[in-house]
Order: C-alpha cells, then structure tokens, then sequence
C-alpha cells in the first residue's frame, strides 16, 4: 500500500528515531507552569515560538484557540519544510536557543540534552499508553502524541446492506462475514499483497486483540526490542488464528500479483466488499466512485470487543529545555492535553485523539463504525517500539515471510522463526 507506507510506516520511522512532545490541562492542574503572564495580571505580552514541519494551515483551528486562551502570549508559528527541518532545529537548539515548543525531536536531541523530560508532568498521564509508549525512549517521555494516523477496514456500504451483513464484533463473525458474501457471489476482500504490507497489518492487528489487549503484555514490545523475548512465541497464537483466513481462501496466491492501485481501484468499482486501508485513500476512492457509500471497521480478534487499528501518533510535540519561556510553553502543553484543544487539533488535520475521554463525536461518518475502538485508544503500531529493530528492516522481513506464506512456501511457525531470525541479526549488527 503505497499512501499506507507515505502515512503510516515512514512517519512511524521517524516517530522511533524522532521523539516529540504536545501537551495541555485545565488550569488547575499541577504544573512547573503555575506562574505564567497569562495569570499574573500583566499587559504585556510574552512570546511563545512553535516551530513545525506541519503547514500553519494544518493547525489553524488549534492555533486561533490558543492565541485565545492565552490572550497575553504573542504565539508565534514557524513552518519549515520537512526535508530542512531536522537541520534548522538542530542549528537552532545548538546555539542555545531555538523555540519553545517543536514538532519532531531526533533522539540525538535528547542525548545532547536540548529537550525538557516530561515525564513527570502531571498532563502526560491523561494520554493512553498507545499514544506515549512510541514516543518513549529510555524509560522518559520527551514527547506527546497530537492526532493520530490509522488504518482498518473499508467496507462498501451498500453491498453490506443488500446482504444483511453488519460490521463485525469478533474474528470468528468476520471470517463468516466472508463466506456469506462469497455464497451470495461477491468477492469478500481485495487485498494487494505485491505489497508486503496488508498482510502483516492484518495478522498484527489479531495480535493487538488477543496479545496486546492482556495487562501482563504491556513490555513486550521493549523486551522483543532488548531480544528478551521472541515473536514466534508471543505471536504465535494471534497468526495461527489470522492464518484462518487463508485456509478459507479470502487471501488467494493469485493477489500477491495485485498492486495497491489494482486493489484500490477493485474495491472502489463494487468488485469486492472490503478492502484494507486508511484515511488517506478516501478521496480517492471516492473520485473513482462518487456513489461510493464507505465506512471502517477496526479488525477484530477472537473475542468479542471494540476492535484495533494498526496506527499511532502520526506527529507530536516536543519542550526545548533552553527556551526562553519553558514556563509558559508548558501552559500551553498542559492546555493541549484537554477535550477542547484536542477537537481543535483534529479540526484542520484529520486524526483521532489519543487523550483519554476525549471527544470523537464529530467523526466524519465513515469512520463512525470505529468510534468505539478510538475511545478505547485502540490505535497501535508494535514495531514504532521495538527500539534498535523499529526500522523498516525487520518489519519489511516479516511481511515478506507472509507473502512466502501465502504462496505455499512457509509455515506460519516458520514465519515468526525467520522474523526473529532477523531481529537477531539487526541487534547483532548495531553491538
């Protein structure tokens, strides 16, 4: 999936290399920033400067919010472009200055100590795990999480509809779901797996249900990173269960000759009744199709619950520990982590929280089907946590394996075996 890559895989990459930090409370709440110009009376104003790799258009909602919050703060906005902002920040924070609050932090950063710890800030526990354990390095959040990024299930509304098919709850309901529509004559599921990537979302999604969704899980990703534990032990279970779908025929030998744009343009014609996906392909789906009727399911595992999606902090922001007004970047971090300032985020950038309780009621519709999932913070990428392996190497590996799988040449055992081959010679590398 090519836009999936763009979206999900590469900006995951950066998130594991590159830690950042946004934030936000209600003025009550403990903070280092409890004595600030925008409580303390004073008319003039104090600067605050944001610097972002993210247009100011993106985050004009969220922006036009703050200057009113905080009426006494002149919050100043710079734009740089992606491929030049790593280095214009790095000059900045080199020469003891920069702004106060920045998007994307590589971990030289933080090594070099140019950004704030915050992991004792009040405002960071009011996010979900999911959101702040990939921008977690050592132990210490040097980042929160903004909107995120997702992907899940498309479904064609109507086929649905004519079929009295409903989304499903649990795996078991999902593969049923594909035999009905397959006795009915409708191809269930497009699938391009030329790419090495549905595959390996879909199998890791049964994972996040019926692995990662267990309290005595939570590490598994940081021990599999330090090779304290392996994938075809912990795993193992979720893909044999995923494997179902193969052994029923849904995922066919003949789609690992289909590309992304093929299976898109199948699904979006009414060739097939789903298709794997996010976000970014919806306009395009519906410029192929504009009677299109479209929604998302999260992917279920083998008990009945909201779902997950394969996704994470599509951006977040960093505290520059050298700026010059770290009190009041603060307050607007405090700030940033309420219902009212995520909304605003969401407005001009489409993405869903990771703030506990926080608003998805304005949903555009087609994700309505996922509310459930979002509100649980249901939203994850394992390998963003995998430390020296959160590269695309290993995860590139496993997809691969699958596709061998799908072919007829390896064992969903041999699948995991070869993965944590893999890893062992990435960590191998890097002593």
């Amino acid at each position: 999936m090519k836009k999936a890559l763009a979206g999900g895989i590469v900006s995951l990459f950066l998130l594991s290399t590159i830690l950042s930090a946004c934030g936000g409370g209600n003025k009550g709440n403990e903070s280092a920033a409890t004595d600030s110009p925008s409580t303390n009376g004073s008319t003039e104003k104090s600067t605050v400067k944001i610097i972002g790799f993210n247009k100011e258009e993106v985050r004009k909602t969220y922006l036009d919010l703050l200057r009113q919050h905080f009426p006494n703060y002149d919050i100043q906005y710079q734009f740089v472009d992606n491929k030049q902002f790593t280095n214009v920040v790095t000059t900045y924070l080199a020469s003891g200055g920069g702004p106060d609050i920045l998007e994307g932090a590589d971990a030289r950063w933080i090594a070099a100590g140019y950004l704030e710890d915050l992991t004792s800030q009040p405002f960071v526990s009011r996010y979900y795990d999911t959101g702040i354990k990939p921008l977690t390095l050592n132990g210490k959040v040097y980042s929160i999480p903004l909107q995120s990024w997702f992907e899940g299930i498309w479904y064609n509304k109507d086929i649905f509809a004519q079929n009295g098919l409903t989304p499903p709850k649990s795996f078991d309901e999902w593969m049923e779901l594909h035999d009905k529509l397959r006795a009915a004559g409708v191809k269930p599921q497009a699938m391009g797996a030329k790419s090495w990537e549905p595959m390996n979302k879909q199998a890791m999604a049964v994972a996040l249900n019926d692995f990662y969704s267990k309290p005595e899980n939570k590490d598994f990703d940081e021990k599999f990173g330090k090779g304290e534990a392996t994938l075809s032990e912990a795993w193992l279970p979720a893909f044999k269960k995923w494997d179902e779908t193969i052994v029923k025929k849904n995922l066919t030998p003949d789609m690992l000759g289909v590309e992304y744009d093929q299976a898109l343009d199948e699904f979006a014609t009414g060739k097939a009744a789903m298709w794997e996906s996010g976000p970014w392909s919806y306009d395009t789906l519906i410029q192929k199709n504009p009677d299109l009727k479209l929604g998302m399911f999260p992917i279920p595992g083998t008990e009945e619950g909201s779902g997950w999606l394969v996704g994470g902090p599509g951006s977040a922001w960093a505290l520059n520990k050298n700026g010059e007004n770290k009190a009041a970047a603060l307050e607007i971090l405090d700030f940033t982590s309420t219902p009212e300032a995520q909304v605003a985020l969401i407005k001009d950038s489409f993405g869903t929280s990771f703030l506990k309780g926080a608003d998805n009621s304005d949903l555009p519709e087609q994700y309505s089907d996922s509310k459930a999932a979002f509100d649980d913070g249901h939203v994850y990428a394992p390998w963003a946590n995998w430390g020296m392996l959160s590269g695309a190497d290993l995860i590139m590996e496993l997809g691969k394996q699958l596709q061998d799988h799908l072919a007829g040449g390896k064992s969903i055992e041999e699948v995991l075996k070869n993965a944590d081959k893999k890893a062992q010679e990435i960590r191998d590398s890097m002593k």
